[in-house]
């Protein structure tokens, strides 16, 4: 018999630690290759992590609820020693910063290549890690990993902390997973009280810091701990308002020929694996005319803009857990049947934990369809750091007064919805949000036969 070390895996290069939320196995339990052995959160995604080989659950080292950094040992299987050999190495999103002594590459698998949130597997027992303990934060308390990735901002930014002997872990960062940029550090200096330096290791009141009030529970109240993706979303909302000037704009669209194309080719896309919905065709719309709108598509650095070159689509999945937005690559070059697949794909995946860090980053403007549980229209919150959301109100059948080819008026029962944009209103202007909105009805009312 063989033991193998299951180890918390590394779910993205800024991903210090990760939370193990819940066992799926029991200890004793008998386990087979990539079935799901446990759950963990990050502050990324939530994500199922499957065993790396076939074998029994001998020791649980973590227990559920604790937070412990990448790379702790949680537990160990008990298998032969073939499924030992062929056991997987995780892949990392990033390759790791190269340590300063030399270290022994592990074995190469031989088996098939695992999920990509694999858990790392070594055949060697490494001594226990700490599990909770990483570091002290500025109140003597266990320094949290939002906490560490700001700390871990570029050599500028930790040298103007020092000078000015600032807690870097203060500041709210707008950078890259909430790192602290050159911007954020000068501006809270900036706002400092003239006369006030805050002293090294001690946490002064972060400008801009959210802060949730407390409140009573009263007898016979239900009261539950936010999950961390909950508590993600929370922070990141109120940031977005605080950050960007907010301006909605509302359009009608009539889908009727949206609907038509739809019942006419939802068959033929149900045959290879597809389901066509409205939201593809609003997607591959919006898609195209980003290229012709680059503002919209746009995001705010300081006191410059930028345009993004690619034009990456969020599709944002309610779970009942909270919200996440896994994103759509190269959005633009996808035809309707890509861009249906992978609204398929990602909200399947996003609803059984089985994204990865990199899906659901580097979007540039997304899309939130509120409609589907019967919302006529509604305001939503940019997605930091973009400058624009639509929103999707519900698809029905309602009476509208259309205009003859004799130019006389009738009312006709037509598939019709709102359309939504809440927009950056410090870089987007109205007339650049409404000429978007217009383009969009207007291909979306006149959607070509070719493109489906």
């Amino acid at each position: 018999m063989a033991r193998i070390d299951v180890l918390m895996p590394q779910m993205g290069e800024s991903i210090a630690e990760g939370t193990l939320s819940k066992w799926l196995k029991k200890l004793g339990d008998e386990v087979k290759r990539d079935e799901p052995l446990f759950e963990i959160s990050t502050d990324k995604v939530d994500a199922e992590i499957p065993a790396p080989a076939a074998g029994k659950l001998v020791e649980i080292k973590v227990q559920e609820g604790q937070t412990v950094p990448v790379q702790t040992l949680v537990a160990v299987l008990e298998t032969d020693k073939n499924a030992a050999v062929s056991a997987p190495t995780a892949p990392k999103a990033e390759p790791a910063p190269k340590p300063a002594t030399p270290k022994p590459e592990p074995p190469k698998a031989t088996a098939s290549a695992p999920a990509p949130v694999a858990p790392v597997v070594t055949t060697a027992r490494p001594p226990d890690r700490p599990t909770a303990q990483v570091g002290k934060g500025g109140d003597g308390g266990v320094e949290t990993a939002e906490e560490r990735l700001r700390r871990k901002s570029t050599p500028l930014v930790r040298k103007i902390a020092a000078e000015h002997q600032v807690d870097i872990s203060t500041i709210p960062g707008t950078g890259f997973a909430g790192r602290v940029t050159k911007n954020d550090i000068l501006g809270f200096i900036e706002r400092a009280p003239v006369g006030v330096t805050p002293t090294p290791g001690t946490r002064q009141p972060a400008p801009g810091a959210v802060v949730h009030p407390t409140v009573e529970a009263w007898p016979g109240d239900r009261v539950e701990p936010m999950s961390k993706i909950r508590k993600i979303t929370a922070d990141h909302m109120i940031q977005s308002r605080r950050t960007s000037a907010h301006v909605t704009s509302f359009f009608e669209v009539d889908y009727s020929r949206v609907a038509e194309l739809r019942a006419k080719h939802k068959a033929s896309y149900a045959e290879r694996g597809a389901n066509l919905t409205y939201l593809a065709f609003i997607a591959k719309v919006c898609a195209e005319q980003l290229r012709a709108h680059a503002v919209v598509n746009a995001a705010v650095s300081g006191d410059t803009i930028i345009y993004r070159r690619d034009i990456n689509i969020g599709i944002a999945v309610a779970l009942e857990w909270g919200l996440i937005v896994p994103v759509i690559k190269h959005a633009d070059e996808l035809s309707l049947m890509g861009l249906t697949r992978a609204i398929n794909d990602l909200g399947e995946r996003a609803r059984t934990k089985k994204l990865s860090p990199d899906e659901i980053q580097r979007g540039t403007f997304t899309i939130t369809n509120p409609g589907v549980f019967g919302s006529y229209a509604g305001a939503p919150i940019i997605n930091q750091p973009q400058v624009a959301i639509l929103g999707v109100g519900t698809i029905e059948k309602r009476p509208k007064v259309i205009t003859l080819p004799d130019r006389t008026d009738t009312i006709a029962v037509r598939v019709m919805g709102m359309i939504s944009m809440s927009y950056d209103h410090r870089v987007v202007d109205g007339a650049d949000a409404d000429r978007f909105l217009a383009d969009v009805k207007k291909t979306l009312q006149e959607f070509p036969e070719g493109a489906v």
